[in-house]
C-alpha cells in the first residue's frame, strides 16, 4: 500500500514537471517560441467608430538588479505592465486553455464532458489544447507570476475552487495569450472564423462577446450587469490591459479581504463570486478600458461608451482594439435577449450552462 501511495505522487510530480517544460517555455516577456493563429491577408480594417487602438508596448529586455529594485517599489499595474507586455501587432497565439478538477487521461474525467473538450481540439488542429487541473494550476500561476507575488498570494487565498478557476482564466490569458473557454463549451466553429476576412487582426488584441442583453425590469435579479459581457469563452493577446486590469482588480481585492478575515477556507466570501471573479467584475474591467484616456483618443468622443452602445448588437462591433461578438456567437440556442440558434453563421460557441438558468445570485460560474 505504501508503495502504491508513493508511485501516484511520484506520477503526479512528473505529470506538472512535464505540464511545466513543454507549456512554460517562453518567459513571460518573450513568445517568440509560441505557437501563433495566422492571420488572413493584410485589408483595410472595420471602422472602429472614432477609437483608435491603443498604443502597443515596447518589448523590454531582461531587466538588471538595478531595474528589478526600482520595480519592486512600482504600483501593481506597473508591474504587471512590464512582466506582461502587450503587443498588437502580434498574432493571437493558437492556444486552447480550459480547467478541470481532472484531467482528459484520467479516468475520473467526466464522460459527458469529453465530446465538449473533444471539438475543441477537433476545430483547432495544430493548437496546444490543455485542460489544465486544479492542482497543475497551482504550478502554473506560481511559475507565471514568481516576479509578481501579490499574485500568487491571492490565488492561493481564495477560499473556494470556482473563484480560483474564475482567476485563472484571466491569470493564463495575461501572461500566454490564446482562447480560455469552460470545460462545459462546445466549439462550433474554429477561431479563425470568428472574426470577418476583411478584418486586419493586427488591430485587434481582444475579442469578447454578450452574454447578456436582458431587456426587463427585472434584469439584475437574474444578470449582474444590464449589458454583460461573458468571461467562458475569452480570446486575448498576452498582455492586453483589460487582462492586466482585471488581475490586478481581483488581486487587490482579494488580499484587502483576506487582510480583514473574509476569506474564510471552504466557504463564500462575503462579495458575490459574480462581482469578486465573475462576469460582473469582467463586465466593469471592459467597460473601463473602453472609457480609459490613457488608450483611447477622447477628442472626437462626445460621450462615454455605456451599455445603451451594444443594445441589440447582431454583428460584430469593433471599439479601439476590441471586438465584442453579439449574443448569438457564444450563447446561441438560449431561447431569448435576440440570440440565434446553433445553426446561425454568427454562432461560434455553445456554452451547456452545466444546468439550466438561475438567477445570477444562485449561480456559480465553471460548473464547480
Amino acid at each position: 500500500m505504501v508503495i502504491s501511495t508513493t508511485t501516484k505522487r511520484v506520477a503526479l510530480v512528473a505529470v506538472v514537471l512535464l505540464t511545466l517544460f513543454l507549456l512554460l517555455r517562453p518567459t513571460s516577456s518573450s513568445l517568440s517560441d509560441a505557437p501563433a493563429l495566422e492571420s488572413s491577408p493584410k485589408e483595410p480594417a472595420q471602422a472602429s467608430r472614432s477609437y483608435p487602438p491603443p498604443k502597443p508596448s515596447k518589448k523590454i529586455q531582461q531587466p538588471d538588479e538595478q531595474t528589478l529594485r526600482e520595480l519592486a517599489s512600482k504600483p501593481l499595474r506597473d508591474r504587471l505592465r512590464y512582466h506582461f507586455p502587450y503587443d498588437i501587432e502580434s498574432k493571437f497565439p493558437a492556444y486552447v486553455w480550459q480547467t478541470w478538477k481532472e484531467g482528459p487521461g484520467s479516468g475520473q474525467f467526466e464522460e459527458r464532458l469529453r465530446p465538449f473538450e473533444a471539438s475543441w481540439s477537433t476545430l483547432h488542429p495544430g493548437f496546444v489544447h490543455e485542460v489544465i487541473t486544479d492542482d497543475a494550476a497551482v504550478h502554473l500561476v506560481n511559475y507565471l507570476f514568481a516576479s509578481v507575488p501579490e499574485v500568487t498570494e491571492a490565488y492561493e487565498a481564495m477560499p473556494l475552487p470556482v473563484l480560483k478557476a474564475d482567476f485563472f482564466r484571466y491569470l493564463i490569458l495575461l501572461a500566454r495569450g490564446g482562447i480560455y473557454s469552460d470545460i462545459d463549451t462546445e466549439a462550433l466553429k474554429s477561431v479563425v472564423d470568428w472574426l470577418p476576412p476583411n478584418l486586419d487582426k493586427s488591430t485587434v488584441g481582444l475579442v469578447v462577446g454578450i452574454e447578456a442583453d436582458p431587456d426587463r425590469p427585472d434584469w439584475s435579479e437574474w444578470y449582474a450587469r444590464r449589458i454583460q459581457f461573458c468571461q467562458w469563452t475569452i480570446q486575448s493577446k498576452p498582455g492586453h490591459p483589460v487582462m492586466r486590469d482585471i488581475v490586478a482588480t481581483i488581486t487587490e481585492d482579494t488580499l484587502a479581504m483576506k487582510k480583514v478575515g473574509n476569506l474564510p477556507k471552504g466557504q463564500k466570501p462575503s462579495k458575490s463570486i459574480m462581482e469578486f471573479t465573475g462576469p460582473g467584475v469582467w463586465t466593469d474591467a471592459v467597460f473601463s478600458y473602453f472609457n480609459n484616456k490613457e488608450y483611447f483618443d477622447f477628442s472626437s468622443r462626445k460621450s462615454n461608451v455605456t451599455y445603451s452602445d451594444f443594445f441589440g448588437v447582431q454583428e460584430h462591433k469593433k471599439i479601439g482594439d476590441v471586438v465584442v461578438l453579439p449574443i448569438t456567437s457564444f450563447s446561441p440556442g438560449v431561447g431569448q435577449m435576440g440570440a440565434e440558434g446553433t445553426d446561425h453563421p454568427m454562432a461560434f460557441v455553445k456554452h451547456e450552462f452545466d444546468g439550466s438558468w438561475k438567477p445570477q445570485s444562485e449561480r456559480m460560474k465553471g460548473g464547480r
